[in-house]
């Protein structure tokens, strides 16, 4: 059992893993950088516990200051969140080389799905199937060469990280040839690695994703789908679910289908596997987030399921708990991302002082 819980990030996360530790009534430590310490989750942890400079690269990027910080406070486990380290498999194999738990996906899991070509084709062994694309690209030529076998448009995609960093939708060989060097700075910049592929861009899609849930004995659920159609530069700004381009049929086999494959290549905790799902109702998967993810609160409004107490529950050893049946899919829930853009200069994200602030709230309201 777990009783005491270091949470390495910031912000909402920071705060959602908290009140999931009270609901379970776990003790939770907050660790923060200087520029976070009066921020609300340090405010209101049972400890917090300073782990360097606003600089991530010195605390919440820091595997050495987190580690450290979970044992000088006697945690006895360490919930990254998502972002920072949360995929990251040198620190998860470190933090139970301590004699720490890592809630979430052991080391081996996650190095095992590290690479999104490589789990690309590991999936597709499994029955799920992909997009056609590359392998990782050497050089120009062999872009140029993979890209003329796929046919444009294409897509250029990072092999080691997301958010919409490094990837970039191209038409000809020229345009190919042009942004490929700037793919593999961001890529770099972003991910720590330059490993790029090639997708086909499918003009007509729906980005659907599957939510799942494996206990360490392999017995898993699904906690059905969610859409995320709705983006801006690769960034999700509206996610809803149930998905309206999907049958009540449809979304059962993809879920199930999803399900049946990760279980099989040894997935273990919190999982979303993302699908583009075309015009004729066709799905393929593209990648795997190893995390639980920032639109998780709309499945918990639709299942009634506390995701982050399940990731908790899991990471400890427990058995799930739960049944297919045991998980409804009751109503329709909307998440939306609220950015500040400048709309008079293309958009660009603008910084500010927020001047007037009214939160929503209500019966099923969440923010």
């Amino acid at each position: 059992m777990i009783n005491r819980v270091l949470i390495a990030n910031r912000g909402e996360i920071a705060l959602r893993i908290l009140r999931a530790c009270r609901t379970m009534g776990i003790e939770a430590v907050v660790a923060y950088s200087e520029a976070d310490r009066t921020s609300l989750p340090a405010l209101l942890a049972d400890e917090a516990i300073c782990i360097g400079p606003a600089d991530a690269k010195r605390s919440y990027l820091s595997a050495p200051a987190i580690i450290s910080a979970a044992m000088v406070t006697g945690c006895d486990a360490i919930h990254p969140g998502y972002g920072f380290l949360s995929e990251d498999d040198a620190f998860a194999d470190a933090v139970r080389a301590h004699g720490l738990t890592f809630i979430g996906p052991s080391a081996p899991v996650l190095e095992r799905f590290a690479s999104k070509e490589e789990t690309r084709r590991l999936l597709a062994a499994y029955g799920l199937p992909t997009i056609p694309g590359s392998g990782l690209l050497a050089d120009e030529q062999q872009a140029l060469d993979e890209a003329e076998r796929i046919g444009y448009p294409v897509v250029i995609k990072p092999s080691a990280g997301g958010g919409g960093k490094g990837m970039r939708m191209v038409r000809s060989p020229r345009e190919l040839a042009a942004v490929l060097p700037i793919c593999r700075s961001e890529a770099k910049a972003a991910f720590g690695d330059d490993a790029l592929y090639l997708e086909k861009w499918l003009e007509e899609n729906r980005h659907v994703e599957i939510q799942v849930a494996v206990d360490r004995f392999g017995v898993g659920v699904h906690l059905w789908e969610r859409d995320c159609s709705v983006q801006r530069r690769h960034q999700k700004i509206l996610e809803e679910s149930p998905s309206p381009a999907m049958t009540p049929t449809g979304r059962r086999e993809l879920a199930e289908r999803a399900l049946k494959a990760v279980v099989a290549a040894g997935y273990e905790n919190m999982g979303t596997l993302e699908f583009l799902v075309d015009a004729e109702g066709n799905a393929y998967f593209i990648e795997i987030n190893c995390r639980i993810q920032v639109e998780h609160p709309v499945t918990e409004m639709l299942t009634g399921i506390d995701l982050v107490a399940l990731q908790i529950r899991i990471a400890a050893g427990e058995p799930l708990g739960l049944t297919q049946a045991d998980i409804p899919q009751r109503g329709h829930a909307i998440e939306f991302r609220i950015n500040a853009e400048d709309a008079r200069h293309d958009f660009r994200p603008g910084a500010g002082t927020i001047e007037r602030y009214n939160a929503p709230g209500g019966p099923g309201v969440r923010f």
